[in-house]
This record gives C-alpha cells, sequence and structure tokens, in this order.
C-alpha cells in the first residue's frame, strides 16, 4: 500500500530554525498547521514538542482541527485564519483564541457568543490589498474599526491581509508598508494599540532574509516554509531548511512494455488525466509501471519523482501510470518508487484516509 513518511524530528528542526529567524528579526509568527488535517497522531507528535510553545500561535482553517489542537495541547494559543462562518462562531470562541475576521455581521455574533461563554476573543481585521480574497476594502477602515471597538467581549489586537495565496500577488515593500500605514492610522485615530500587523508569510521570509520588510510588519503566518523548507516566492529552499520530512512511497502493482498510444476510439468517460507533454515516439513502446495510487489520493502535477528518468503517463482515480522509457534501471512489479512532495500533495496526502501514515521521530 501507498504510505506517506513524516519526518517529525525534521519538522522540529525547521520549527526550531525559523523561530531563531524569527526573533533575530524581531518578528512573533504562528505555525500554519492546516496541510495536516486532522490527523491526531501527527499533530500530537507535532504539537506536544516544547518547540510548538515558542511560537505565538498554531492556526488552523477548519473547525475540527481547531478543536483537536486544543485537545492535544491547552496550552498552545490557537488561532483562526479564515473568514469565520456564522453558522460556527460557537466552535470558534470555544477553541480559538484569535481569529482573522472581514465581515461586521460576523464579528457581531461572535461578540454575541463570547458573551455568552463568558470570554475575550481576539480578532485581526483582514484588509484587502490586491489579491482578491478576503478583506474589507481600505477606505471602509475608519467606520469598520468605529464599529467593532464597541462590540462586547471582542479585543481588537490587530489588522492583516492575505497576499501570494491566490494570484500570487508579490508582498513588496511598497505593499507591506501600506499595510503597517493603516495600522499606524488606527492606532492614531482611536488611541488604541495594533498588537499584530500580520500582513506576511512563508512567502515573505526571502524578503525578511534580504532585510526588505517593513519594521512595522511584525507577525507571520508561515506553513509552507516549516513543512516543506521552501518559501512559495521562487519555489526553492531557504533558510537551510530541511526539506525531507515528508516523503511518498508508491509500489509498482504491474508492469509491462505497452504501446504510448491507446488504441480505439476516445470519448469523454476519462475520470483520470494523461501527461499534456511527453517526450516519446509515439510508433514505439516503453515500459509502463502501474502504481498503487490515484486521482483521489494526490495529483500527480504535485509529486516530484525522485528518479528523474521516469514521468507520469496518466492517471484514474486509484491508479497512476509511469513512463519508465526502456526501465534502465530495472524496475520490476512490487518495486517501491519515492516521490518528494509539493505542498498540495502533502495536504492531499494528509486528508485522504486510504493513504497510510508512518511518523518517524529520532528527537
Amino acid at each position: 500500500m501507498a504510505r506517506l513518511k513524516v519526518h517529525i524530528d525534521r519538522l522540529i528542526e525547521n520549527i526550531d530554525t525559523i523561530d531563531a529567524f524569527m526573533k533575530k528579526h524581531n518578528k512573533e509568527w504562528s505555525l500554519v498547521v492546516k496541510v495536516l488535517g486532522t490527523d491526531k497522531d501527527v499533530l500530537t507528535n507535532l504539537l506536544n514538542h516544547p518547540s510548538t510553545l515558542n511560537t505565538h500561535s498554531i492556526a488552523v482553517s477548519q473547525c475540527k482541527s481547531l478543536k483537536l489542537v486544543k485537545e492535544i495541547n491547552p496550552k498552545l494559543r490557537t488561532m483562526y485564519i479564515k473568514p469565520p462562518s456564522i453558522k460556527n462562531v460557537s466552535q470558534i470562541v470555544k477553541y480559538a483564541d484569535i481569529s482573522l475576521n472581514s465581515t461586521l455581521s460576523t464579528i457581531k455574533a461572535i461578540s454575541d457568543e463570547a458573551v455568552k461563554q463568558d470570554k475575550i476573543h481576539q480578532i485581526i481585521v483582514m484588509v484587502e490589498m490586491g489579491e482578491l480574497r478576503e478583506g474589507i476594502k481600505r477606505e471602509g477602515l475608519i467606520p469598520f474599526y468605529k464599529k467593532i471597538f464597541k462590540l462586547p467581549n471582542i479585543q481588537v489586537i490587530g489588522i492583516g491581509t492575505n497576499l501570494g495565496c491566490m494570484y500570487g500577488i508579490q508582498p513588496t515593500y511598497d505593499k507591506l508598508i501600506q499595510l503597517v500605514l493603516y495600522g499606524q492610522i488606527i492606532e492614531a485615530k482611536f488611541k488604541r494599540p495594533m498588537e499584530l500587523i500580520s500582513g506576511a508569510s512563508s512567502i515573505t521570509l526571502p524578503i525578511l532574509e534580504r532585510g526588505k520588510v517593513p519594521d512595522g510588519i511584525n507577525h507571520f503566518r508561515i506553513g509552507e516554509a516549516a513543512f516543506l523548507g521552501t518559501s512559495p516566492l521562487e519555489n526553492k529552499p531557504i533558510l537551510g531548511l530541511n526539506t525531507g520530512a515528508f516523503i511518498f512511497e508508491a509500489n509498482i502493482v504491474e508492469l509491462y512494455k505497452k504501446d504510448n498510444q491507446p488504441d480505439g476510439v476516445i470519448t469523454d468517460a476519462a475520470v483520470g488525466h494523461t501527461a499534456d507533454e511527453i517526450e516519446i515516439d509515439e510508433d514505439s513502446m516503453s515500459y509502463k509501471a502501474i502504481m498503487d495510487f490515484g486521482a483521489l489520493d494526490v495529483d500527480a502535477e504535485y509529486l516530484v519523482p525522485e528518479d528523474p528518468e521516469i514521468s507520469f503517463f496518466g492517471n484514474s482515480s486509484d491508479l497512476t501510470v509511469y513512463d519508465l522509457g526502456d526501465n534502465p534501471r530495472g524496475y520490476k512489479t512490487g518495486d517501491t518508487m519515492r516521490f518528494r512532495l509539493k505542498y498540495m500533495a502533502v495536504a492531499k496526502l494528509m486528508y485522504s484516509r486510504f493513504i497510510e501514515k508512518d511518523i518517524i521521530n529520532n528527537s
């Protein structure tokens, strides 16, 4: 059976490296664990390690994960990092210490629920700055904050934005300094401190390394760098982080030499997809390895074979085909192939109930 190997010790190594880097630059950071889903074994191994207590908070985007984090380690501060649904406010108030918000009616509902639960709930207001994701319009900042400052059991602790997530808008110095200025305007207008100016993520780490992040940006939300050791800005390793915390292993369940072109009338019935570009002679044959995972488990475009000589050929819901050419390495049925993973591959595999997870912890 295909399996995902999770090296907890390598993740802890990355967390420690990032934490030291952030302290050097006087920045707070939250560890975004949404990629791990609700896998209790992996989360327990990670969140009970003392290194996680060094972070500002543990950030998630699903209510089930939020509850699980609090159950695993109640000492951890939790942050809910997508706009809450009004239907979920009771869960948000119960299990999240902080949430990111952009809608007045939702914040009012959180306030009512916080009163009911006799809790103070902290919020960061998200501002739209070009990514076209969540966030209020910049011209509406003053009236928005004026209204939420009056709400009971709500403590407004900052302002934030999302850059680089949907359209890949780069978090330039100019973009980030605008966010800092908005925070300063709120502080001056209402005489309220903005504890967190949260406008940075893994994509911003190379910019911080080059000294191009404004001092006022004091909070990062980091997931990819901690788990994969890379930044999406350049898709390259960063800070000397370990890039091998997750390894996917799949097994060859069939291996034959076959044609490189299908034979028959092609219809729209296919549930998988085939390689868009593959440099092969259409009239020739090559070895095709059938692997024991499919599109339901992970998208092959997010997998990087450790063997550079093999290439994706096609898949269906539960099987994937790789082209081995003339099979110079002599693969045979039953052999295992290893893959390095991009962020979405880790997420898909962690959320899959049908992929075994091997937890390796040598720390």
